[in-house]
Parts: structure tokens; C-alpha cells; sequence
């Protein structure tokens, strides 16, 4: 799996999201330049990451972050 700048992604990787996004279901919009630590890929679906953000956990695409 690759980032939006062709950077291999691993488990445990540091991303940073490289563009607002507003956060589906929810009022609460992530800015950009916000990082996420210690991802998960996804290995069902290559174009997806988890990340842990407080007590809930995102899901974001991988053409909207890059590894830190």
C-alpha cells in the first residue's frame, strides 16, 4: 500500500492527512496537517488505513495522507 506521494505504508507508521476532511456522520472536520500514530492497514482493502483518533477510530483513504 502506498500514500498520496508513492511512500510504502506499514503497520505502525506515523501519517499526516494533506488536506481538510470533513468527517462522515459526525460535525467534526480534520484539518490539515493532522497526524495519526501507530496505523493500521487495511488488508482486505489496500486503499484504506485505521486510525485511532482519542476513543474512536477513523478510517481514511490513502491518497488524502502522507507518512510522517
Amino acid at each position: 500500500m502506498k500514500d498520496s506521494h508513492g511512500a510504502v505504508l506499514l503497520d505502525g507508521d506515523s501519517v499526516q492527512v494533506i488536506k481538510d476532511l470533513k468527517v462522515k456522520g459526525s460535525s467534526q472536520t480534520l484539518k490539515r496537517g493532522t497526524v495519526f500514530k501507530s496505523i493500521r492497514v487495511d488488508e482486505d482493502n489496500p486503499e484504506e488505513v485505521e486510525c485511532r483518533d482519542g476513543r474512536s477510530t477513523l478510517v481514511l483513504k490513502s491518497c488524502f495522507i502522507k507518512k510522517v
